[in-house]
Parts: C-alpha cells; structure tokens; sequence
C-alpha cells in the first residue's frame, strides 16, 4: 500500500491547466492520498532543454512521476531509462513514472484522442484527414487516426522537416500535404494538433472562411476549451469535436499509470465541465 502520491506536470506556460484539480478530484474519489504540482518551466527560468534537469529534481524529492506537456514531450525522451511500445512509436512522451531508480516514459495522449473522438464522433469519416501540427501532440494523434482506421492522414507542419519525419516513421497511408487551402477543400475531417488557440498563443490556425460545413473539425487545445477554431466551425456549421475529451482520457491513462487503480473516466468528463465553468 502506498502511503501518498505526490506527482506533478512539467511544461512551459501551464498555469492555466486543470490537470491538478482533475487528477486530485479523482484521486480523492478513489480513497487516495494524492497531491499533483506544477513545474512551469516559464516561473523556474528554465528553457525546455532543461527538462532532464527538472525530471531528476523532481525524483529527488520523492515524485512517483509527472506529466510532460509542450514544449517537451519529444526533448524528455533521452532523458529516461525506458520507453514503453506506444511511446517510442511516437517519439513524445506525457507521462513518466518512477519505478525505483527507472524513469519509464509512456504516452496516453493517442488513447485519449482515439477515445474522445470514438465518443464525440463516432461516424465521422476518417477517408482522407487533414493534421496540422508534427510535434509530440500531432504524433499522438496521426496514431490515434490510423488506429481508427483513418485511409489516409496529410500532414502539415511549419517545420517541414518535422512533418516529413513523422510521415516518414508512420504506415504509407500518413503523408505530407501540400497547400493548405487545397488540402482543407479535399478533406473530409481536421485536426488540429499546435498550440494556436491557447490562451498564451491566441488566433486561428486556418483562414476560417476555408472551413466548409462538411468538415469534421477537432481541436486538441482545451484551455480554452472554445477555441478560435472551434467558435468558427461551429458558425460554418462543421461537426465539432474540441480537446476537452482528450485531456480527460489521457488524464484518466496517467492517473491509471500513477497508481495502478482505475479511474471512472465518466466521473472525470463531469468534473472537467465543472472545472471548465469555473474558469471561463
């Protein structure tokens, strides 16, 4: 029996995240004795490569593991004794757990996704799906689509290297795309997997006026949870799917990771709302 869980999130700019309450409510729920803690990479001065740094303070002090968010889910992965499958198929890490003297990187970002969107939109067509964003998120994701049977996923990124990596570590279904606009008119569904849309990086990833009603849109920025994108899919009258599921499930897969107990990932989706409404 463990005597308390202390676990924490590591990113930059993560002041506005919900994790803490969402983990600790559950936490409570289940009879457990769980505190979870911020390391806001912006507060502490550090830059993202330091990361490794913060990970073995944080084991230092007692941590039974955290969470990894942007913009370090890709640069903690040379800093952990082990990987499991998911992970290393992903190359991004959100969660590493202490097991002695290990740290053990795993990812429930691509389970939250492929489960928030079996449960938001279960009919949507996943023919041809366009992803922007080639980063730690973006790779979850492309894996989460092609488990769901996606036929085929163009990718786009800024960093065009980083788009062809993915592509290039994924089945021959997941592509780079080419022009924008000429991607979002031959699309039956977008994601959008950057950091445009949270409160630090506000504004649209795509012209809203390329959006066409039907287009499937989900968004994986839950603070705020009504993102740009999200308020003008809705106005052009495209199915929505925005990214507080996700950070749900991947909560409820850490949680899981942390303690060895089941969370009630229902539970969890009620309290989100509630912790949603209470931030607006």
């Amino acid at each position: 029996m463990h005597d308390g869980y202390l676990v924490g999130l590591i990113g930059a700019g993560i002041g506005p995240s919900l994790s803490p309450a969402l983990h600790e409510r559950e936490a409570a729920e289940l009879g457990l004795d769980y505190r979870y803690l911020r390391w806001d990479l912006d507060e502490l001065g550090e830059p993202p490569a330091a990361v490794g740094e913060v990970l073995a303070r944080a084991r230092a002090e007692g941590y039974r593991g955290l969470n990894i968010t942007h913009p370090c889910k890709q640069l903690v992965l040379e800093r952990l004794d082990e990987v499991d499958e998911d992970a290393a198929a992903l190359g991004a890490v959100n969660t590493v757990v202490f097991d002695g003297h290990r740290a053990i990187g795993h990812n429930t970002d691509h389970s939250g996704f492929a489960r928030s969107f079996r449960r938001g939109l279960p009919d949507a067509s996943l023919e041809r799906v366009l992803l922007l964003g080639a980063g730690g998120a973006g790779a979850a994701v492309a894996h989460a689509l092609l488990g769901l049977g996606a036929g085929e996923v163009r990718i786009l990124d800024r960093d065009a290297e980083r788009a062809a990596a993915l592509a290039d570590s994924l089945p021959s279904h997941a592509v780079v795309g080419g022009g924008l606009a000429d991607e979002l008119a031959k699309a039956h569904g977008l994601v959008h997997a950057t950091p445009t849309g949270m409160a630090a990086h506000p504004g649209l990833p795509v012209p809203a006026d390329q959006l066409r009603a039907e287009l499937w849109v989900a968004d994986v920025v839950y603070r705020p949870l009504e993102t740009g994108l999200v308020l003008a899919a809705r106005e052009r009258g495209c199915r929505v799917l925005d990214g507080g599921g996700m950070a749900v499930f991947q909560a409820a897969g850490s949680l899981r990771l942390f303690t060895g107990l089941e969370p009630n990932a229902e539970r969890m989706v009620r309290h989100f709302a509630e912790l949603e409404g209470a931030h607006v």
